[in-house]
């Protein structure tokens, strides 16, 4: 009977209109704002004791504790669950279950690349760690916890962002109980090629202080599954916090040392309409194409209690990023002898550094008869970017892709005395102010006002190709209508800014691009078995910078235009005591519309349908109750995509079925064995392209399996 209920409100929600919202297991954390956030346990657990698809703790994009259906904007949270079920090795895998995103041009498989709505690329400040912006060209790793996406504009609260959202990654935070996690996890692609990792989670109180302590470690050694290449990864993450009567102090750092193939994918074959026939395991290039760098993230918190439902929080950060890189890149294809023509590039340093600083003031009082809960902030962001230029040889190397011979072209020699210094800088400086106003028990109103000074410059060598400088005026305001305690409406519209930039291109002082976005909805929340968000939205960008050719000379101009429309659900939660749910549906319309060549086209790598469905079962105690079983499966599918701006190619649409089980051994120290089987029916698709050439298509992985074992202490 009950749920029953539950499924005739939600009907009913879904027919008044407009969208209902999700489900997060904690208060997200913005761009750096502290929020008082509850303690995050190693395994969740929903109120029967089961693992959680969905969280009874709220997400917020507010910064404050905040009920989900009280939020006038959509948000979604990969829960610590969903994150263990997949085995998640990257961001990627955790965001395959979140309606409208898909996978934009990750530089070869080095950075992540999450388009959202349409919006996004690489290195775009959309992905935060904590609520800091970090260099981290992966933020997934060991140390995370869940994962939120704040659809929408988040502007007014971030700061230099795209229309489409932004991705705070939440790690994990020392506890005041002792707990420990040690595991293994080995991985095979088949054809002989195989990964292990290996790591450890501690943490605990420290006797007889107020102090409490985390150690997270992980390391990774083994085969790439093409046919050739290593991945040698390992992290080292120490955490400390402090706990007063009114003051909680948290800081950390996290150390992450990568090699990693660097995989261009392969070739669309534009003569013949189709890829090449190739094995999906055969790589273009050669074993010496790789990455190797290190990136290191420091985080500092302060949270006060101030009195009278005020609270100070202050939090930094500082991150860089270092890496050297070698590559193969493809420059033509004869479809008729097979020769693909290739290069070798090398770029002997990229350097990035940033610097985050924030500080919140948060509270509630009575005004005009209204009870406000106020926002006040400030922050800033110093963004370094250092990079040797790159440097190409051995260009008209040929290679048959039908009868491949490697070995046939080696790697650059980086020239320091001949390097090129690269460079950007951005500098931004803020202030900020929100207000959420319970106008009635019904209806809240939330009125927000960002003021940002930015400064950018880039260049190469000693010339100076962008040099622009500003304040943008940010707003954005809210309306949400309680129809009962699990459900509401809500309505939003705010606006985004991102400055104009080229490090290679002389873009000079060129206005930043604009962005507004309007988006309706309704949420429904059922405590700890559903809740989940349909969303119908409308955003786009303007002053998008493009090259036409005057009298000879390339110049660049802002006149361009973007728009993305669309509707997305969102559910997560229980189906019944034992069995848990996700599942998604993105429709996602993004088109050029105002472009000297591109007008009309779709965006590259956005897929117009997205969709997800995600089941896991407690089965309980097998074996004479000596150990207990659960298990699930998934299927993620995600529609055509363009693979380039001139829309000359498209990569087609796939789905994908994964599988898991896990058996929990009980004992004085448990034990859990996790099988995932992923892309069962060896499906083969295509994840994403470089964006702007039919040379560098990302190829998804074959059918693969991974065993991991876990012991607690």
């Amino acid at each position: 009977m009950r749920m029953r209920n539950h499924i005739a409100l939600l009907c009913t929600t879904l027919s008044l209109g407009l969208t209902f919202n999700t489900f997060g297991p904690g208060a997200l954390a913005q761009d750096g704002a502290a929020l008082q956030l509850d303690p995050i346990l190693i395994n969740g657990e929903n109120d029967n004791g089961k693992a959680a698809y969905k969280t009874s703790r709220t997400a917020t994009a507010t910064r404050t504790q905040t009920p989900v259906k009280d939020i006038p904007q959509a948000v979604t949270t990969v829960a610590p669950q969903v994150i263990k079920d997949k085995a998640a090795n990257n961001l990627d895998d955790a965001l395959s279950d979140v309606s409208g995103i898909t996978q934009g041009n990750t530089i070869a498989g080095a950075n992540d690349a999450i388009i959202r709505r349409g919006f996004g690329e690489s290195r775009d400040g959309s992905i935060l760690t904590d609520g800091l912006n970090t260099a981290l060209p992966r933020s997934f790793n060991a140390t995370t916890d869940y994962v939120d996406v704040l659809k929408g504009p988040a502007s007014t609260l971030y700061g230099v962002l795209d229309p489409g959202g932004m991705i705070n990654v939440v790690t994990k935070k020392p506890q005041d109980s002792f707990a420990a996690e040690a595991w293994t996890k080995f991985s095979a692609y088949g054809a002989g090629q195989y990964s292990k990792k290996a790591g450890f989670d501690i943490t605990g109180p420290i006797t007889d202080t107020d102090l409490s302590y985390r150690l997270i470690v992980e390391g990774e050694d083994g085969d790439y599954w093409r046919n050739f290449g290593k991945n040698r990864n390992w992290l080292v993450a120490p955490s400390l916090s402090w706990e007063g009567e009114d003051t909680k102090i948290g800081i950390s750092y996290t150390h992450q040392h990568y090699l990693n193939p660097y995989d261009r994918g392969t070739v669309y074959d534009t003569a013949n309409r189709q890829f090449l026939d190739i094995s999906r395991r055969q790589r273009l290039d050669e074993d010496w194409s790789e990455v190797d760098g290190d990136s290191d993230l420091f985080k500092l918190s302060l949270d006060r209690e101030l009195g009278d439902d005020w609270n100070l929080a202050l939090n930094y950060g500082w991150g860089k990023d270092s890496f050297s890189a070698d590559q193969t890149r493809a420059t033509a294809y004869n479809a008729t002898t097979g020769v693909l023509t290739r290069r070798s590039d090398v770029r002997g340093y990229y350097d990035t550094t940033v610097h985050s600083l924030r500080a919140d003031l948060t509270g509630s009082e009575e005004l005009f008869g209204f009870n406000n809960e106020f926002l006040f902030g400030a922050a800033v962001r110093d963004e370094r970017i250092s990079r040797a230029a790159l440097q190409q040889c051995n260009a008209g190397n040929r290679f048959n892709v039908n009868q491949p011979v490697y070995d046939a072209i080696s790697p650059c020699i980086y020239n320091a005395a001949a390097s090129t210094r690269e460079y950007q800088r951005m500098r931004t400086q803020s202030l900020y102010a929100q207000d959420r106003i319970h106008l009635s028990d019904d209806w809240i109103a939330v009125a927000g006002l960002r003021l940002e000074h930015y400064d950018v410059v880039a260049g190469s060598g000693s010339t100076v190709n962008s040099d622009t400088d500003g304040l943008a005026l940010i707003p954005n305001a809210g309306l949400v209508w309680s129809l009962s305690p699990e459900a509401s409406l809500y309505a939003n519209v705010a606006r985004t800014f991102r400055p104009n930039s080229s490090i290679n291109s002389a873009y000079g002082s060129l206005d930043p691009e604009k962005g507004i976005s309007y988006e309706i909805g309704s949420k429904v929340d059922f405590n700890s078995w559903l809740s989940g968000t349909l969303a119908v939205y409308y955003a786009e960008k303007k002053n998008v910078a493009y090259s036409e050719t005057v009298n000879g000379t390339t110049v660049y101009r802002t006149a361009g235009l973007v728009r993305s429309k669309g509707i997305e659900l969102d559910l997560a939660g229980q189906l019944t005591d034992d069995v848990q749910l996700v599942a998604s549906y993105g429709l996602t319309d993004a088109e050029v519309m105002d472009d000297p060549d591109y007008a009309g086209n779709s965006l590259a790598n956005v897929a117009s349908n997205t969709a997800a469905l995600r089941l896991a079962y407690d089965y309980g105690a097998v074996f004479g109750g000596r150990g207990s079983l659960r298990f699930g499966g998934a299927l993620r599918a995600v529609g055509q995509r363009a693979g380039d701006a001139a829309n000359s190619f498209y990569l087609p649409g796939y789905g994908v079925v994964d599988l898991f089980a896990t058996y929990r051994i009980e004992r004085d120290h448990p034990v859990e064995i996790q099988l995932n089987l992923n892309n069962i029916f060896d499906k083969t698709y295509y994840t994403s392209s470089i964006g702007n050439s039919a040379y560098g298509v990302a190829v998804g992985q074959p059918f693969n399996a991974s065993l991991t074992v876990r012991v607690a202490f």
